[in-house]
């Protein structure tokens, strides 16, 4: 059963949170502060035209004629530093690549996304229907994020000072797509728990489309999303870490993560939509502990129940932690019995501290 959400949500989702570039945008250096403020501009730009296409609806877009229901149908438009979308197609489906590497990254990227979709969880692209898959790159002027807008994939180019190509890691790609799917299934609320379990499960399929491109084990993996997107001069691995939420990065112009890795340093804000993207790190690293625990590939036991708790039907677009959890104890259950994926489930969400009492 595929959930049937009721209404959709004005969702803009971006890779980089917004306190890290309110952050840089405070900075006295103007290299570091320009490309920032730019940033959060062009992102509330992006983020009104979101809710606009939500109020009027998002223009249908049917897969190609013919189109095999096992194969992508990728397009890549490259936007050439302006911020019109979806800028100059660039690259097809079946085209050879060419000499921009961006671009053939933003198409390879959306190819593994496809394909773990597809081999491991039987879905047909992103809306389970064989939606085209667009993207457009080189998008804006020294801009720092990534974003899926509702309809296509956005990537910078970054300011070579603190971010680098958003194409680079291929979690990152996936996780802005993996929204596209929340968007198609549970479509939760972007706010409060429920966009945090938003973000974490774009964080969760992201790194998993990572790990099966790679042929990584659960303990093979090394749970970071947007490894590599940092530039040299910053003191940090990624954007954030599954296995140990808090510890991405600690530098002197970023800060310190400051994601919690359990229920007891939950962070109250009301920035970041509630702290979608900080409190994110809960469910992440419960995430982990389960993949952890069953050992193999993640994407196999320990993805199907995520998977199937996304898909199923009973997760509602407001849910707590807690609701999410038990529903993933009940999935475990379902799948596989009363067994080691039951009580690796039930562990993991014990150590974050989240209830599932009643799952």
């Amino acid at each position: 059963m595929t959930a049937k959400p009721t209404g959709f949500h004005p969702v803009f989702c971006t890779i980089v949170p917004p306190h890290v570039l309110d952050t840089l945008a405070r900075n006295q250096d103007p290299a570091l502060a320009a490309p920032a403020r730019r940033t959060l501009e062009r992102d509330a730009v992006e983020r009104t035209h979101r809710r606009l296409t939500t109020v009027m609806g998002a223009p249908a877009v049917a897969p190609p004629e013919g189109a095999a229901a096992d194969k992508p149908h990728r397009t890549i438009h490259d936007a050439g530093h302006r911020t019109e979308l979806p800028g100059r197609k660039v690259r097809g489906e079946g085209d050879e690549p060419g000499q921009d590497a961006t671009v053939n990254r933003a198409y390879a990227g959306l190819g593994a996304t496809f394909e773990l979709f597809q081999k491991s969880y039987a879905r047909n692209s992103i809306d389970g229907n064989g939606l085209p898959m667009n993207a457009t790159v080189h998008y804006g002027e020294d801009y720092g994020n990534a974003f899926w807008n509702g309809e296509q994939m956005v990537f910078g180019d970054g300011d070579g000072e603190i971010f680098l190509d958003f194409t680079i890691p291929v979690d990152v790609i996936g996780h802005e797509l993996t929204h596209g799917v929340v968007q198609y299934t549970a479509n939760l609320t972007y706010f409060g728990q429920p966009g945090a379990l938003n973000e974490s499960l774009a964080d969760v399929f992201g790194s998993l489309i990572k790990q099966y491109a790679l042929g990584q084990t659960a303990r093979e993996a090394d749970w970071l999303i947007g490894a590599g997107l940092l530039a040299p001069r910053v003191t940090g691995k990624a954007l954030r870490s599954m296995k140990e939420p808090g510890t991405a990065y600690d530098d002197d112009v970023l800060g310190k993560d400051p994601q919690p890795a359990d229920m007891d340093r939950y962070v109250k804000t009301g920035r970041d939509n509630g702290g979608v993207h900080i409190n994110s790190g809960i469910p992440n690293r419960a995430f982990y502990l389960v993949a952890e625990a069953l050992g193999g590939h993640a994407w196999e036991r320990a993805g199907q129940i995520w998977y199937a708790v996304l898909t199923g039907g009973e997760l509602a677009q407001d849910a707590s932690f807690s609701d999410f959890a038990k529903l993933t104890v009940a999935a475990a259950r379902e799948k596989y019995g009363q067994g080691e994926e039951v009580k690796a489930v039930t562990d993991a969400w014990s150590t974050v501290k989240v209830p599932v009492s009643g799952g």
